[in-house]
């Protein structure tokens, strides 16, 4: 049985697309996911899934199907549509361990996750434009973008919708603690 790791975006911000994570919770178990836990109220799920056991080598369900299928789920429970990554935690230990940045970096460092590997001509374009912006370095990989914040997120001028505009790809956003803490709990 996998483990995964759902990354909801834009739920619980500002006063929109509230959902409760013990909701959130009855959701995931409703839907046939085991061991479901949340982390923060900006919808974070770790969870099993018994239909996406390895069969012969070969998984049953990928990640865009599950992922589909919580979107699914939610709209259909609370009328809005929320774009997920679903991630194996497998994968989301290695995008932590590829992270560019160290020590005091790390604290102001975030974790751009990408829905699907963005094309090159997009990559190139992104690349140019964080240029006009000295204070934000950044790495793009074909599953993340890897960006500190010199002056704190706050000020960022490179955020989420940035990276979507530009690359063309569903993204989520994650501080380094926060991707830590998933890859903890959902390696446990």
């Amino acid at each position: 049985m996998y483990r995964y790791i759902a990354l909801l975006r834009g739920i619980n911000v500002g006063g929109h697309k509230k959902i409760l994570m013990s909701n959130l919770k009855s959701l995931f178990e409703s839907l046939g996911f085991e061991e479901v836990t949340t982390y923060i109220q900006s919808g974070n799920v770790i969870f099993s899934c018994p239909s996406a056991k390895a069969s012969g080598g070969k998984r049953t369900e990928k990640e865009t199907d599950l992922g589909n299928k919580i979107s699914k789920a939610i709209e259909s429970k609370y009328g809005f549509i929320v774009p997920i990554l679903v991630k194996k935690a497998s994968e989301l230990v290695e995008i932590q361990s590829k992270c560019p940045f160290f020590d005091e970096k790390l604290k102001k460092s975030y974790f751009i996750l990408l829905k699907e590997k963005p094309l090159n001509e997009n990559i190139q374009i992104t690349i140019e434009a964080a240029k006009s912006y000295p204070n934000e370095e950044l790495l793009i990989e074909e599953d993340c973008v890897y960006i500190y914040y010199s002056k704190g997120a706050g000020k960022a001028k490179m955020g989420n919708n940035f990276f979507e505009k530009k690359l063309k790809v569903i993204t989520t956003a994650r501080n380094y603690r926060t991707i830590a803490k998933l890859s903890e709990l959902a390696s446990s």
